[in-house]
């Protein structure tokens, strides 16, 4: 028996797979209330800060990232002079010493 040919003809779009991640997925039709429930810490939630995991003093988040940073961790952009934590700054050993630049501002830093 022999194939039946499609319905459809040559006009028939392609039905491709389409990856779905995060980011689709916030700006979809409920995505608001996906933003609120992946990215809000639930109240009562640690505070902990994010480099060290100690829960002592943690006043400051990120600028970068808002992650929480505790004193001891965070660090203040030389240029823009914003907290930041570890993983959205660099430190700079140029012939000055030690300049700490967020990634914002290392970008423009040659």
């Amino acid at each position: 028996m022999p194939k039946r040919s499609c319905p459809f003809g040559d006009a028939a779009p392609l039905q491709l797979k389409t990856r779905v991640g995060l980011r689709e997925l916030s700006r979809g039709v409920r995505g608001e209330e996906y933003r609120r429930e992946v990215f809000v810490p639930p109240l009562g939630a640690s505070r902990a800060c994010s480099s060290c995991v100690r829960t002592a003093d943690v006043k400051e988040a990120c600028a970068q990232c808002d992650r929480l940073v505790c004193q001891n961790c965070s660090r203040l952009c030389s240029c823009c002079n914003t907290v930041t934590c570890s993983l959205c700054s660099t430190v700079d050993y140029g012939d000055v010493g030690e300049q700490v630049l967020c990634n914002g501002c290392s970008v423009f830093q040659v």
